[in-house]
């Protein structure tokens, strides 16, 4: 199958090319969810099921040239996705729930990152320097699957806007907690310090960068301003903050959170995110069937019962620490018995993190850290969205009613049976 398709694809221009690859990502990721829906599960499931039975490691479909070329993709989601999570700041959510969604934050990010530490050095005597480096990037959890769920059942209510808040702060824990870890780490290397450092700085100035569009683009979307004008000035910043976090190398996530939630306190513009929402679904289908292509299924079986453990245990300290920081917060108890089983996904910050860690590491073990970061996102990726979705239920956040049923035949007789009704009310009003 993929000799045919690389001699189809040899015969064609680049443009054709990357086209074609788009067209048959996009229709492979609605077909996939065809299936997926039968059985109940996210639509993020299918995509990255679909990404891995089309991409080069399967069916080979997609060259992997086309693949590589579109890792802007992730960019482009992620800020998207950011936008969207920083909404949930508003001060009267906030208000509402005080210091106790950081404590929340605090509690699962520090204890999935102390049992990951324990497990890598007690159990399999690794050095404390990778052990280190791998409990801090077991912190991080990425918002976008879980976020693809919320919106997919239009799930709402309490423990919506406190699962989007800690997930918001997840990954600023994570990168101060990094930080610190790759300091200790390249401290005798006395150069290497400043590499820690130097993101730190860009993450600063990304932020401020963020607070500027926040309040620019309040003053700039007027009431009298038209909804496309509208869009296209918000995608514009958007893209504007992606493109200059990739140019130092940083996640634009911090920044594009800090973005919306200047916005939407100064102006509680609700109708903006509307149209984002409805803007952004062909290229979330894009990003999370490339993802599913991107994940290698045999590194998963490279990295052993290394890779194994540091699965179970990173989750198992996800849901610990939720579940002991909303006790020790007071918070309902559906959020304390959910929220951690949401925190499982980890991916885009992770990853990067990953290959930042492996030039602080010797060789082998620099490549066993990155082998281990991006086999277990196979797993957390596809069993992340359904525990998201069976928490989202359990919580009460989505009900029956809102998940998606099979679609009813049309009863042709009550159907012309309605018809003639109609016609008769419309005679009688004439």
């Amino acid at each position: 199958m993929q000799a045919h398709m690389q001699a189809i694809y040899d015969g064609m221009n680049a443009a054709a090319v990357t086209l074609v690859s788009l067209s048959i990502i996009l229709f492979a990721g609605f077909l996939i969810t065809r299936v997926t829906k039968l059985l109940r599960l996210p639509n993020v499931s299918g995509f990255i099921i679909a990404g891995l039975l089309i991409g080069p490691g399967a069916l080979g479909l997609i060259p992997q040239a086309t693949v590589d070329g579109m890792s802007f993709v992730s960019d482009i989601a992620l800020t998207f996705i950011a936008f969207h999570v920083g909404s949930y700041f508003k001060r009267e959510v906030i208000r509402s729930t005080g210091p106790r969604i950081l404590i929340v934050t605090l509690f699962e990010a520090l204890l999935a990152g102390a049992l990951v530490f324990f497990a890598m050095k007690l159990l399999f005597g690794l050095s404390a320097e990778f052990s280190l480096l791998i409990a801090a990037i077991a912190t991080a959890t990425a918002p976008a699957s879980t976020m693809m769920t919320v919106r997919q059942y239009r799930a709402k209510g309490p423990f919506v806007d406190a699962l989007m808040q800690v997930v918001a702060l997840d990954d600023v824990v994570c990168l101060f907690v990094y930080c610190i870890a790759a300091a200790i780490v390249s401290a005798e290397d006395g150069p290497g310090v400043w590499e820690v450092v130097l993101p730190v700085l860009w993450n600063i100035a990304a932020l401020a960068v963020g607070t500027g569009c926040g309040f620019l683009l309040s003053k700039l979307l007027k009431p009298s301003r038209s909804s496309d004008n509208r869009l296209i000035l918000a995608v514009a910043m958007l893209l504007g903050i992606s493109g200059l976090c990739a140019l130092v190398d940083i996640s634009p996530l911090l920044s594009c959170m800090l973005f919306s939630a200047v916005y939407i306190n100064r102006t509680d513009d609700g109708e903006l995110f509307a149209q984002l929402n409805a803007f952004t679904p062909p290229i979330m289908s894009i990003f999370f069937v490339l993802s599913g292509m991107n994940l290698d299924l045999h590194a998963l079986a490279g990295a052993g019962i290394i890779g194994a453990v540091y699965c179970v245990v990173r989750i198992a300290g996800k849901y610990l620490g939720a579940f002991s920081g909303c006790a020790v917060t007071h918070l309902p108890a559906k959020t304390r018995n959910w929220l951690g089983v949401t925190l499982i996904p980890q991916a885009g910050v992770a990853i990067g993190l990953a290959f930042l860690g492996r030039r602080l590491l010797p060789p082998e073990a620099g490549e066993l850290l990155l082998t281990i970061i991006l086999s277990s996102s196979v797993l957390y990726e596809l069993i992340g969205p359904a525990c998201a979705k069976a928490a989202l239920f359990r919580s009460g956040a989505i009900d029956k009613g809102q998940l998606p049923q099979p679609e009813e035949k049309p009863n042709r007789p009550r159907l012309l049976r309605k018809r003639r009704e109609n016609s008769l009310t419309k005679r009688l009003w004439r």
